[in-house]
């Protein structure tokens, strides 16, 4: 920058050079009347005329020139006109290396004599300081409000500062939200009225108020206040630290209504029942050890023990063939079923006696003090609570159940060992008929010991082939032809003689070993067919198939693989299947197996039918050929009118359906009378035959000419009674 200079100028040494010179701050000196810069110090130089530049490269410049900010221009103006006011401000200058910076600039006129002796004349002195670093700093310091101001509004918490005088000084959005702050407020500044808002929201305003924005010393912890509505706040405070000395307090408050309410849900979700909202296993079991811990409480009315006898009795209820409701009526109904027996035992109990789902549809009670005579009568009581018809929707039913009863501490003195013995008892008074209650023993136990060592026995007997098949003529009751034989299972232990089946067949079903046992029986009967086919004699042989057996993954590819091994025709097996297989058939699979079974060609009979709950829709569908009609209502028959009028009723179904039937246990020729005369089409019982081996068996099969499989001939029934 050059210009040509009209008067002298400051040169190097002259004392306002130096006087410049010494000011930390870029600085000049210029006529007024010419804007001639006639002094400036080197920090002007290097900011207006470059880098190394020295005072004298401005000198005799234009002063509007070298600093043209609008506010310089407008100054010079004013000046040319007789205003010489002082300007203080900050702006921006462009500098000789490109840069605009903030600055802050002082224009003012003093009166000094530019040489020694000569009279002082008006000089303008410009100063100007740099303000990069304050700027960037006062941008950092805004960044980081700005970073703190979204922080506060970001959390979840609300966040309110106060003072020393405990004046509130900032808060975020948040904390407005939680005590429902109406917005003409935030904007009016109102201190006080802040604070009569923030009480007024407080559920207890006379105990919380004092507490809520006092100061507290730091590492207090936290509190709790509840709003009006209900809504629950927990309240953190800490010290406001300010060069380590306390500035005020900083208050958090975050809103744990629905977290305590999620907790409670859990809480409650984990000790009692979803369905009934009775309490469950875990919550009885705290309850029972409660009452076992807790001392004698006096006047409890009726059912009170005396000192040192029984402290508690605990009943378990268990609904019988509720399993049909569900499979009948619908998931639904049971539900409902459920909830109305919940309400139906609840109404036979005490104040402060507890009743529990423990299972699907098994409840227990818990009532102290009560002792045996007290827990009869209770008993008793649901018996007949439960057994009142049920209506559900357009369909009413009769229900029963069946209770075990434990005592404390006789029986035990935890829930656990309470609960097995009274689920013992229950399942006692299922094995007897149900519909009934009974009182822990402790033969029980014994029982089952006597199951475990009966279950090793069967196991052991399997592996040395201790069991036989016996076969049962099955006859025709148009000709009195043997039509097929029933397998049935004999064992002998060496030490045990011989086992009845009603005794070990129950504890093979209960311990699993039924579905080996079941394979055996199955590989040795079809085994037994085909020895009689090889003989010429095409006689189908019956077997029992137990539901856990049946449910087996590859049950169909075992019989396959039987009748293929053995090469008979599949006809000749049948398999008897219990009424328990078409109830649990969950998405139709049972339904599919005995779908295959009959494309393999296998025959299929229901066994024990009429003393289940079968769907008669269903049972059309299914392809089973035969119907066996169970033994109890053989009994008592042509005399017993109730039995007779099934027996007929089953009959006149069968024959609507088109399958054959079957009665077993025949031991009288009038029980055999009776069914020829209904139309029943075979039988078997003692009346023929008990269960045979094989020698005994086939004494009675007609003696063939010829090996070659050749029909039976029709001929009169002739029928005589066995013993034995």
């Amino acid at each position: 920058m050059t210009a040509r200079p009209l008067r002298p100028v400051a040169p190097p040494g002259h004392p306002l050079a130096l006087l410049l010179g010494g000011l930390p701050h870029a600085a000049w000196l210029a006529r007024l009347e010419d804007r001639r810069i006639v002094a400036a110090n080197a920090e002007a130089a290097r900011w207006f005329a470059g880098e190394g530049a020295t005072p004298e490269a401005l000198l005799g410049c234009a002063a509007d020139a070298v600093a043209a900010s609008p506010e310089d221009l407008a100054w010079w103006l004013g000046a040319s006109h007789g205003d010489r006011s002082p300007l203080y401000s900050d702006t921006l200058v462009g500098t000789r290396d490109g840069r605009t910076r903030p600055v802050s600039r002082s224009i003012r006129v003093v009166e000094l004599p530019l040489h020694e002796g000569a009279p002082a004349e008006p000089l303008v002195l410009v100063t100007v300081q740099d303000r990069s670093a304050e700027v960037a700093l006062q941008g950092q310091r805004e960044e980081l409000l700005a970073e703190l101001q979204g922080t506060l509004e970001a959390t979840a918490d609300g966040i309110v500062v106060t003072d020393l005088a405990g004046r509130l000084r900032v808060f975020n959005r948040r904390f407005a939200e939680l005590f429902e702050l109406p917005e003409a407020l935030l904007s009016q500044g109102d201190d006080a009225a802040l604070r009569d808002a923030l009480v007024s929201r407080l559920a207890q305003p006379a105990a919380d108020a004092r507490r809520l924005l006092a100061p507290v010393p730091e590492g207090v912890g936290s509190e709790r206040f509840e709003l009006q509505g209900g809504r629950i706040l927990e309240r953190v405070a800490r010290p406001l630290l300010q060069d380590g000395r306390g500035n005020g307090s900083v208050w958090s408050f975050r809103d744990l209504t629905e977290r305590l309410a999620s907790a409670q849900r859990i809480e409650t979700l984990s000790r009692t029942d979803p369905l009934t909202g009775l309490a469950n296993r875990g919550s009885l079991a705290e309850h029972v050890r409660r009452l076992l811990e807790a001392p004698p409480e006096p006047g409890r009315g009726a059912g009170r023990a005396e000192p040192g006898t029984t402290s508690l009795s605990l009943l378990v209820v268990d609904l019988d063939r509720f399993g049909y409701i569900n499979d009948t009526l619908g998931h639904e109904v049971g539900n409902e079923v459920l909830l109305d027996v919940a309400r139906r035992i609840q109404s036979c109990l005490r104040k402060g006696d507890l009743l529990a789902r423990v299972g699907g549809d098994q409840f227990a009670i818990v009532v102290s003090p009560a002792d045996t005579a007290f827990a009869e009568k209770l008993a008793a009581r649901v018996l007949a609570e439960v057994k009142k018809p049920c209506t559900v929707g357009d369909a009413t039913f009769t229900l029963t159940c069946s209770i075990g009863v434990a005592l404390a501490p006789s029986h035990g003195r935890e829930a656990d060992p309470l609960m097995r013995r009274a689920e013992q008892a229950m399942r006692a008074v299922k094995d007897a008929g149900r519909g009934n209650w009974r009182l822990h023993q402790a033969r029980t136990e014994v029982d089952w010991r006597s199951h475990m060592k009966l279950d090793h026995a069967m196991r052991q007997a399997l592996v040395s082939n201790r069991f036989r098949l016996n076969y049962q003529p099955q006859v025709s009751l148009e000709t009195g032809a043997i039509t097929g034989a029933e397998a049935l299972l004999r064992w002998r232990d060496p030490e045990m003689g011989e086992v009845p089946p009603g005794r070990f067949i129950k504890v093979a079903e209960d311990s699993g070993f039924i579905v080996q046992l079941g394979e055996w029986v199955l590989r040795t009967a079809v085994g037994q067919a085909a020895r009689w086919h090889a003989q010429g004699r095409g006689l189908p042989v019956a077997v029992n198939v137990s539901a856990l057996q049946f449910q087996q993954n590859h049950f169909v590819e075992r019989v396959a693989e039987s009748i293929e091994m053995a090469g008979i025709p599949p006809r000749l097996l049948e398999l008897e299947l219990t009424e328990s297989i078409l109830l649990h058939d969950e998405g139709g699979e049972m339904l599919k197996r005995l779908e295959a079974l009959a494309r393999l060609g296998v025959q299929m009979s229901i066994d024990d039918f009429g003393t289940g709950y079968s769907s008669l829709a269903y049972l059309k569908r299914i392809p089973v050929s035969k119907l066996k009609i169970d033994r109890a209502f053989i009994a008592g028959l042509p005399d017993d009118d109730g039995n007779a009028a099934i027996v007929r009723a089953i009959l006149q179904m069968a024959r609507a359906l088109g399958k054959t039937v079957i009665a077993e246990g025949v031991e009288s020729e009038a029980q055999r009378q009776f069914l020829q005369d209904s139309g029943c089409d075979e039988f078997q019982g003692w009346l023929y035959a008990p269960a045979l081996d094989v020698l005994s068996f086939e004494q009675r099969l007609p003696i063939l000419a010829d090996p070659s499989p050749t029909p039976h001939r029709r001929r009169s029934p002739r029928i005589r009674l066995v013993s034995g």
